[in-house]
């Protein structure tokens, strides 16, 4: 006897026909969708909230890796916040370190991308102005301050043109108003001298034709993660022109108690107020400073051979007449043999084959694409330090 569901159906049930469907037949054909409807929705809700908790978790974690770099390192270059980076002298020794330091935690956390990245310049902006073209400066900086969280905005010689269109200063202080920091590549010093006495933010100095210490940072760091953080007691060898490259160099390297022994042809010695700030800071660490005109004399002894172009960006008139007096300068396996034993080659790229041969620059001796790719976490760690958000 059938039981119909003008007493006993549920109210849903009522439109179904009371002559072909039963209520045990209801009973039997619900419940499992019902108790599958059910089991889905509880595993959707479990894994939202494990996922929630797991999204903390690794928050959480980035979160504190980025305290305790900052517990480390702040202090020492706490006092860069809110401050110009022109060139390396202006920065104590404990402030260079430092930096470094930085530099060496940024590159062990940022490569790591399997993890939620401290992005401690969210919110943050950078113009980078460029008169000259980098491959190196304009990729690092973009690429390190989007690793930081912040936006990098690229200004070329058809955007902006300092000086021309609109004075320096009010370049500098329109600039100030959109971004927390302003870098310049420019060919003249006095230039990125006049941005930072006009802009009220920070200003990065990423080449002139006197200094430049962002290369600095990343030829030290690559020093020392091929030989250790002290470099003390190490030899740096300089086989070429006396520019601005040379200049940051040789001003670093004696900050860190190393020794400098620069060749360069008659004509093209390092600028003479730039080499008595170095002999005065080679004073103060104990490190010793000789120049010569004769590129193995200056590469005996040396832990580290370094290079650059002969002609830089504006001396293309000059190339015949510099390849030939740079003529017995060039980087090669005979000149590498007169260093100490396991020493290294730097170059800040890009390089021209009159000045390093292939068998050195891509030999076990090169740590020339680990210093570019240092460009990257050194950039990093400035634009941190000035933000003082380390």
């Amino acid at each position: 006897e059938q039981v119909t569901t003008s007493y006993c159906c549920p109210p849903f049930l009522s439109s179904l026909s009371t002559e072909s469907i039963s209520w045990s037949n209801n009973i039997i054909f619900i419940y499992p969708y019902f108790f599958s409807i059910c089991l889905a929705l509880l595993l959707v809700a479990v894994t939202t909230v494990m996922f929630n908790v797991s999204r903390t978790t690794m928050k959480v974690a980035a979160t504190q890796c980025q305290m305790r770099l900052a517990s480390s390192v702040a202090k020492s270059v706490a006092s860069l916040t809110g401050q110009h980076f022109m060139s390396i002298d202006q920065l104590s020794n404990e402030e260079l370190k430092g930096l470094l330091e930085v530099s060496h935690q940024y590159k062990e956390i940022y490569s790591d991308k399997s993890k939620p990245l401290p992005q401690p310049l969210s919110g943050h902006s950078i113009s980078m102005i460029f008169q000259k073209r980098s491959t190196r400066t304009r990729v690092s900086t973009e690429t390190g301050m989007s690793l930081l969280g912040g936006h990098a905005l690229f200004l070329g010689p058809s955007d902006i043109q300092l000086g021309v269109n609109e004075t320096m200063r009010d370049t500098a202080s329109v600039l100030c108003r959109f971004n927390d920091i302003v870098l310049a590549r420019v060919y003249s010093h006095d230039d990125v001298v006049e941005l930072a006495k006009y802009s009220s933010a920070p200003v990065i100095n990423a080449l002139s034709d006197l200094h430049h210490p962002l290369q600095t940072l990343a030829d030290l760091m690559a020093l020392q993660q091929h030989f250790g953080k002290d470099l003390t007691g190490k030899t740096v060898a300089w086989v070429g022109d006396g520019n601005n490259v040379l200049h940051d160099l040789m001003l670093g390297s004696v900050k860190m108690g190393m020794n400098v022994q620069i060749a360069t042809p008659k004509g093209y010695e390092p600028n003479a107020d730039i080499m008595a700030k170095t002999l005065a800071l080679a004073k103060e660490n104990n490190a010793n400073v000789t120049t010569t005109t004769v590129a193995e004399d200056a590469v005996k002894g040396a832990d580290v051979v370094v290079t650059d172009t002969w002609v830089s960006m504006g001396q293309e008139e000059e190339y015949a007449k510099r390849v030939k007096e740079f003529e017995g300068y060039q980087v090669n396996t005979e000149l590498m043999g007169k260093a100490n034993p396991g020493a290294v080659f730097l170059h800040c790229l890009p390089r021209h084959p009159e000045e390093v041969t292939d068998e050195v620059i891509y030999s076990d001796a090169s740590l020339v694409f680990p210093e570019a790719e240092n460009r990257m976490w050194t950039v990093m760690a400035v634009m941190a330090a000035q933000m003082g958000k380390v």
